[in-house]
C-alpha cells in the first residue's frame, strides 16, 4: 500500500514537472495586496517576473537579484538587470512570453500594468502580487512588502529604516525655509508637459521646499510655452523618461527668455529622472538632490 502510494505520488510530481508547472519546496503563504487581493504564494519564490522596472530595481535591493527570470524593458539599474530576459513593457507585458517562463511569482503596479493582462496571468495559475507606490510612503510600505514576498525582510527594513532617517533629517532643514520658489517641472519636451497636484512629483516638489507653480487637478496638463512664460517660474526644473531628447536644447530654449524669473535667477536646471521620480530606495537621494537645487544654502552635500 506505502508503494503504490509513492508511485502514486512521485508520478503526479512527474506530471508537474513535465508540464511545466513551477513547484517551489516548502508552504505557501498568503498576501493581501494593495488592491485587496489575496495572494498565495510559495514559501520560497524562485523564479519571479518583474512587471515594471521600479520592481525590478527594488528587487535587486533587496539582494534577491538571482530569483528574477524575467523584467520588463526599461529595467536597466543595476547593470546586473540590463541582461535579464525581457517581457514587453509594464504598459504592454507579452503575455506569452511571461507564461513560457514558467514564474512562481509576479511582481505588478498597479499604476501601469494593465489590470486585463493581471488577470490573464492569474488565469495561468500564477501568483501576482501588486503593489501601488504612488508616494513616498507606499514606496517605503511596497519595499516592506516585496521584501516579506522574498524572505528578505530583514534587508527591507533595514533599506527603509535608512530612508526614514534621511527624510527625516531633509524634512528638519526644510521645516525652516522662509520661501518656497515657484517650481515649473517639465517632464514631456513635445509637447510641453508638467505635473498637476495629487501627483508623486508634486509631493517631492512640495517635500523639497518648492511651491508647484501647476495648480491644475488633471495629473500631466500640457502647456504652450506662452502659457508657461505667463506663469514666471523661479525655477524650472526638465527631466523626461524619453532617453533620445536633447535636454540641453530645451534649456537653452528657456534661457533665450531674458525676462523669465528662472533665467535671471540662473535657476532652470535638467535632472535625472530615473532618480527622481521612480519609486525605489533612491527616491530619498533623488529629493535630497531636489531640495539641493531648490535650497542649495541647506544641503551643500546633497547628491546632485
Amino acid at each position: 500500500m506505502k508503494n503504490r502510494a509513492l508511485r502514486v505520488i512521485l508520478i503526479l510530481a512527474l506530471g508537474m514537472f513535465c508540464s511545466g508547472l513551477s513547484v517551489s519546496p516548502g508552504e505557501a503563504k498568503t498576501f493581501t495586496d494593495t488592491t485587496g487581493c489575496t495572494v498565495t504564494v510559495p514559501d520560497r519564490p524562485l523564479r519571479v517576473v518583474s512587471l515594471a522596472p521600479s520592481i525590478t530595481e527594488i528587487v535587486f535591493s533587496l539582494e534577491k537579484g538571482s530569483l528574477l527570470t524575467g523584467v520588463t524593458r526599461y529595467s536597466d539599474y543595476p547593470e546586473a538587470a540590463k541582461k535579464l530576459p525581457r517581457v514587453g513593457s509594464y504598459i504592454r507585458p507579452e503575455l506569452e512570453t511571461i507564461v513560457s517562463l514558467k514564474p512562481d511569482l509576479c511582481l505588478a503596479v498597479k499604476d501601469g500594468n494593465p489590470e486585463k493582462v493581471v488577470e490573464r496571468i492569474k488565469a495561468f495559475g500564477i501568483p501576482v502580487y501588486t503593489v501601488n507606490p504612488d508616494g513616498i510612503d507606499t514606496i517605503i510600505r511596497s519595499i516592506n512588502e516585496i521584501g516579506d514576498l522574498l524572505n528578505a525582510t530583514h534587508k527591507a527594513r533595514a533599506i527603509t529604516g535608512a530612508m526614514e532617517a534621511q527624510l527625516a533629517s531633509i524634512d528638519q532643514a526644510i521645516a525652516g525655509v522662509a520661501h518656497k520658489p515657484r517650481l515649473f517641472f517639465q517632464i514631456g519636451i513635445s509637447p510641453i508637459v508638467s505635473v498637476g497636484t495629487h501627483t508623486f512629483l508634486d509631493e517631492m516638489i512640495r517635500r523639497a521646499g518648492g511651491e508647484n507653480i501647476v495648480t491644475s487637478k488633471t495629473p500631466y496638463p500640457r502647456f504652450s510655452k506662452e502659457q508657461v512664460l505667463a506663469l514666471a517660474p523661479e525655477m524650472i526644473i526638465i527631466t523626461s523618461m524619453a532617453r533620445n531628447d536633447d535636454f540641453e536644447s530645451v534649456k537653452q530654449g528657456w534661457e533665450s527668455w531674458p525676462s523669465l524669473p528662472a533665467v535671471q535667477m540662473n535657476n532652470i536646471h535638467i535632472v535625472n529622472s530615473d532618480i527622481l521620480d521612480r519609486p525605489t530606495p533612491r527616491v530619498v537621494d533623488g529629493l535630497a538632490m531636489l531640495a539641493a537645487l531648490i535650497h542649495p544654502t541647506l544641503f551643500k552635500e546633497a547628491v546632485r
